[in-house]
């Protein structure tokens, strides 16, 4: 047994080494091959036409956002105010704009902790607004729930961690 013991501190413990440019590495690569094109291709679904789509958001914009007053005026976004608009603009950029901070690592504490805010907004918009079943935890099917704490896991390391060594924050000293 004492050599089991020392076999595993010994070897495994050399990781715990590793753990401070390893871990938030990883939580960016993990985000960036399993959230980062999701949420690029939802926010390209919510720019309007042309040149000036990133400022008017498109109709379908509206009905993810804000699916039960879209319905209440008959899906015609311009029935909506302007807090509507200025909340879809917001979401859109959002959408790019912090996943694309964690990729390259710049403000990535804050925009992980964006990114969480935002996981949670979308959670409650998917449940309350579009139907989706939350699930709960320690069930045997995989749901909602699971998969957004999962998410919410990911992008907490980088909360934690910071980007690691491979970032513009780094380079930049920020902490």
């Amino acid at each position: 047994m004492t050599a089991l013991i020392s076999f595993h501190n010994n070897t495994l413990g050399r990781l715990e080494m590793t753990s401070g440019w390893l871990t938030p590495t990883l939580a960016r690569v993990v985000f960036a091959a399993t959230l980062l094109v999701y949420y690029w291709n939802s926010a390209t679904t919510k720019l309007g036409s042309g040149i000036l789509g990133f400022l008017f958001p498109s109709d379908g914009a509206y009905v993810q956002i804000f699916p039960k007053a879209m319905e209440a005026v008959s899906y015609d976004s311009s029935q909506l105010g302007f807090s509507y608009w200025v909340i879809a603009v917001a979401g859109t950029w959002a959408e790019f704009l912090l996943p694309a901070l964690i990729l390259v690592g710049l403000l990535s504490r804050l925009a992980a902790l964006g990114m969480i805010g935002f996981v949670w907004v979308q959670t409650i918009v998917d449940v309350t607004g579009h139907g989706a079943a939350l699930g709960s935890f320690f069930t045997a099917a995989p749901n909602v729930l699971d998969q957004r704490t999962l998410w919410t896991f990911v992008l907490l390391v980088i909360v934690i961690n910071g980007a690691g060594p491979l970032s513009v924050d780094r380079a930049l000293h920020v902490k």
